[in-house]
């Protein structure tokens, strides 16, 4: 609820900020008739306007799981996102058109060094309000916080490039406020591109942080019963709603009671440490007599001879059953079913009467 409520009112500032600059701008816009100034405080509109979608968009993430969400609604965030880079994109698109017309039909602007004083204020304003929104952003996770920090970083960079044109239309006549105005629609255009393209990764599954699954990790092997930590998995459901699966290797000889209060003590302080609610899966670990431990150290080596095999866990002998079992982590650019195949083959002879059981695992992480 904390962060909710800083996002909300980081976004209330900045509607406000923004709205006084649109009302100067557009006026001084409309004076001095530079197209340039008016593309500007459109953009400004624009800002306000995603920050009132923000707010919306936080406060609909806010809500409680339920039946039918049982993982919440923090993507909704994400939905949110991609609104707003949307909305950008149109604007980009409208100011493009309308600069184009500019530079076909030029007219010339009167501006005043009050209009430049206007101009630089709103530079500073922007500047300083952009390095705030986009840190609060950052320090919440929040992809809407930090795109809309940095668009309105941008702005006044390009708003230092319409103060540069006024310049030049003041002290030396030129006219190149259709030119000034087409860079602008550029470049908003092209952070609408760059705002769409992290929101839809967002939603379709990005690879975990490296960071993120390094400590975990770190965590899970902190304790000294773990011999290895495997197969993680990260889903995230919102900025603030992160569940992920780990196996660990323990020792074959551990009691189901160990081991619960083992896997209980993990997923606590992953949580406690993360905010990750970490469920723990077991690989049992029985390489102690000398034939198994060959056995593994031959698979090892049959792995470690195929540049495709990224990892391989879980060995296990079966003497019952006669099976061996392990995973395998292949990368993605391979053809994985025929890596298995050729482990598979080349493994037979070593322990013959035996099925060779491999689980093809994915390299969710880094």
């Amino acid at each position: 609820m904390d962060r909710s409520r800083r996002i909300i009112r980081t976004s209330i500032l900045g509607i406000g900020v923004n709205l006084v600059l649109v009302a100067f701008k557009m006026t001084v816009g409309l004076i001095v008739n530079s197209i340039a100034i008016v593309l500007d405080a459109v953009n400004n509109l624009s800002d306000a306007l995603s920050s009132i979608i923000t707010i919306v968009g936080t406060k609909l993430a806010g809500r409680k799981p339920d039946k039918k969400h049982p993982y919440g609604y923090g993507r909704v965030e994400y939905l949110t996102g991609m609104l707003i880079a949307v909305i950008v994109l149109l604007a980009g698109f409208t100011s493009l058109k309308e600069s184009v017309g500019k530079i076909l039909h030029p007219e010339a602007a009167s501006y005043t060094a009050a209009s430049l004083v206007i101009i630089a204020a709103g530079v500073a304003v922007k500047f300083f309000m952009g390095r705030y929104v986009r840190r609060v952003g950052e320090s919440l996770n929040s992809q809407a916080l930090t795109a809309s920090g940095s668009d309105a970083l941008f702005d006044a960079v390009l708003s230092l490039t319409t103060l540069f044109g006024a310049v030049l239309s003041l002290v030396w006549h030129l006219n190149l406020e259709g030119w000034l105005g087409a860079v602008i629609s550029a470049f908003i255009i092209k952070a609408g591109t760059e705002m769409l393209i992290e929101t839809l990764n967002s939603i379709t599954g990005e690879r975990a942080d490296k960071e993120l699954t390094d400590e975990i990790r770190r965590l899970v092997c902190a304790y000294p019963q773990v011999r290895g930590a495997y197969d993680l998995t990260v889903h995230n459901y919102g900025p603030s709603s992160t569940i992920a699966s780990i196996h660990v290797e323990l020792d074959d000889e551990m009691t189901a009671k160990e081991i619960h209060r083992l896997t209980r003590n993990i997923s606590v302080d992953v949580y406690n440490a993360l905010g990750v609610v970490l469920t723990v899966g077991v690989y049992a670990a029985n390489d102690s007599g000398e034939a198994d431990r060959e056995l593994k150290a031959r698979m090892e080596q049959i792995a470690a001879g195929m540049p495709e095999i990224l990892e391989m866990h879980g060995f296990f002998v079966d003497e019952e059953q006669k099976r061996v079992m392990l995973d395998l982590v292949i990368d993605f650019a391979a053809d994985a079913p025929a890596i298995v195949e050729k482990v598979r083959q080349q493994a037979a002879p070593l322990r013959p009467g035996y099925r060779f059981d491999i689980v093809l695992d994915s390299d969710y992480s880094d």
